[in-house]
């Protein structure tokens, strides 16, 4: 008598749990969900669960992870837009720093070609002068600097 009591309770939540669900809108203009909705409202047949196990989120990334919470979930998509943000971030200011070397090194080259004459000041705070060779060598080195930090 007991085993068939408790399939009697057994079968009944079943049927009770794949009751039909449907959505529909109140006159607050809330969305509600239940298994009979009100007279007079127009109602959504909303879909039962298929094969009565739950779905995955879609935060679970690889077989074998357990599901994330929406809190979880939540968190994991901010920890990635951060990381996301100060990836942009870095690559902002290596081209900001790219595009300042280039100008620098696209004004010494004008330099060292103007043809004036090139003044550097050595350890002991005194000035010389560069000679036709030294400007030829660190003309080069300027155009090689130009190629490297401004293609």
């Amino acid at each position: 008598m007991n085993r068939a009591i408790i399939f009697g309770l057994a079968v009944l939540f079943a049927t009770a749990a794949s009751a039909q669900q449907y959505k529909w809108v109140d006159q607050n203009g809330k969305v509600q969900y239940g298994d009979v909705p009100p007279p007079g409202v127009k109602a959504q047949r909303l879909k039962p669960p298929s094969g009565g196990s739950t779905p995955a989120p879609a935060a679970a990334a690889k077989k074998g992870d357990k599901p994330l919470s929406p809190e979880e979930a939540f968190r994991k998509r901010q920890e990635d837009a951060e990381k996301d943000r100060q990836k942009n971030a870095q690559a902002e200011q290596e081209a900001a720093a790219k595009r300042e070397n280039c100008a620098r090194a696209q004004e010494s080259l004008r330099t060292l070609e103007s043809g004036q004459r090139i003044q550097r000041t050595d350890a002991k705070g005194e000035r010389y002068y560069l000679e036709d060779a030294q400007i030829a060598q660190e003309t080069a080195r300027a155009r090689q600097t130009v190629q490297q930090n401004c293609s």
